[in-house]
């Protein structure tokens, strides 16, 4: 058996293992120590999963697969994860929330991440989920004198806890027509005779349980209060590594095992797409909460991404990946940016709080216009190469209604991430942020303002790794 093949996952558990013990057992406070052992272990991880030669390889009887879908996904959620403990470093020392065990929760939770898109078995699928679900809860929730915090983390855990039911509803129910709970056994029964209704039931349940994890409208209700109620760097953290790695498995799921059932799962994926879409595109209208505008944008944006899953073709699959490796970038600096938003050592969190804040930090706006921009699809930024290729996907596959509506949906977007420019540049000022925001923000802001302003420079590698992440999980 080849253990090198979960590298990454066994260096992830040995170190944060060491370091819990290394926190019992160290004098004083070592959030900071921990904190900064947790990144470089993220970032060790990150060059060992580069380092991994590309070709399919499988482990734990099968249960456990390394390709190079895997891969480009685990590359992408570790560097976001590295990037959400490093934001939470000040802001954990300033709100009094400096514990030692804050960003080992944040790397557990990506260790369940790593496996959950490595997964190909219905057993490591649910662990992997689970692993990232249980360390995400308690974080949510981890500001114990906050009764936002608190609400928070209690909706998320007991809506979750009714996802992970309605998964593991169909996960029996796909075991017991199946006979199987490998996804390549999964297959073969389907190949072999026309699905049965029971193993189309257990799919709809299988596929409700992970479009709660992708915050999918109708299962969005918890996203809103999550995102407005949990410290703003888990929320930056649920906005970009938990989601990329739910819809990788996402993907795999319906790729891969169900393959064969593309006529059925798209009827699925476009409902709830399109749901998303319009959801995110006209709920965000009346928000004053930045955190709760950028939930609905978040919700608004797995349905631009399932447009391209819709389309059930290697195209598709390139054009979600292109997009989700872009969403990611523009939200950790959008969240970034929201970390800076503090006056007289408060944060806040209003829009109106934005006022006049070209005049007081031109350079924050300008970055943060950036990104708004590209959420909104505005060429030649990266959010609209990223929109660009899942809706040509959609109209290759002859799904011009769903294409429609993600540009129509769009362009109501539009409105509210415009408003925000608005807020920045025209609007009195009013009490400035303070300063300094930290080298560490402003490490973060700039490199990815540059990556969203700059990606049309050179955007072949990029999309070249996507198209080959895509083909590695068709050929799987």
């Amino acid at each position: 058996m080849n253990y090198t093949l979960a590298l990454p996952e066994l260096f992830l558990a040995a170190s944060g293992m060491a370091m819990l013990i290394y926190g019992a057992f160290r004098r004083g406070n070592p959030t900071r120590e921990v904190g900064w052992g947790v990144i470089a272990v993220l970032v060790v991880a990150l060059f060992i999963t580069g380092s991994q030669t590309p070709g399919n390889g499988a482990l734990f009887g099968g249960m456990f697969i390394v390709d190079g879908f895997a891969v480009f996904l685990k590359i992408l959620i570790l560097a976001a994860s590295a990037l959400a403990v490093l934001m939470s470093q000040s802001y954990i020392e300033r709100e009094q929330m400096a514990r030692y065990e804050f960003p080992l929760l944040l790397l557990f939770a990506t260790l369940g991440m790593l496996m959950m898109v490595s997964a190909n078995d219905l057993i490591s699928l649910y662990i992997g989920l689970e692993l990232q679900s249980l360390a995400l809860y308690v974080v949510a929730a981890f500001r114990r004198d906050s009764a936002r915090s608190t609400e928070a983390g209690l909706k998320y855990f007991v809506l979750g806890a009714l996802s992970s039911g309605m998964l593991l509803y169909g996960s029996s129910l796909i075991y017991g027509f199946a006979g199987t709970t490998q996804f390549a056994g999964i297959a073969a029964s389907l190949t072999a005779e026309s699905a049965s209704i029971g193993l189309l039931v257990g799919m709809v349940f299988l596929v409700a349980g992970l479009a709660f994890k992708i915050s999918a409208v109708p299962f969005h209700m918890w996203t809103p209060d999550v995102y407005e109620g949990a410290p703003t760097p888990v929320t930056a953290f649920l906005a970009a590594a938990p989601k990329l790695a739910a819809i990788g498995l996402f993907a795999r799921v319906l790729v891969g095992p169900f393959g064969d059932l593309v006529a059925e799962w798209r009827q699925i994926v476009l409902v709830i797409s399109i749901a998303s879409m319009v959801l995110g595109a006209y709920a965000a209208i009346n928000q004053t909460n930045i955190k709760r505008l950028m939930a609905y944008s978040s919700i608004g944006s797995v349905g631009y991404a399932l447009v391209g899953l819709a389309a059930g073709t290697e195209e598709g699959l390139r054009g979600m990946l292109v997009y989700m490796m872009i969403y990611i970038v523009i939200n950790i600096g959008t969240f970034a940016c929201i970390l800076c938003m503090r006056v007289k050592g408060r944060m806040v969190e209003g829009i109106e709080d934005l006022a006049g804040l070209s005049r007081t930090q031109p350079l924050l706006a300008a970055a943060l216009a950036v990104f708004m921009f590209s959420l909104a699809g505005i060429p030649p930024l990266a959010g609209f190469f990223g929109k660009l290729y899942v809706f040509l996907a959609a109209i290759n596959a002859q799904l011009y209604v769903l294409a429609v509506i993600g540009v129509l949906a769009s362009v109501v977007a539009a409105f509210y991430y415009v408003r925000i420019v608005k807020v920045m540049y025209f609007d009195e000022p009013g009490d400035a942020f303070d300063r300094p925001i930290g080298w560490e923000m402003a490490a973060i802001v700039g490199v990815t303002a540059l990556a969203a302003l700059l990606f049309f420079v050179l955007p072949e590698p990029f999309i070249g790794e996507a198209a080959a992440a895509a083909a590695a999980l068709f050929a799987g």
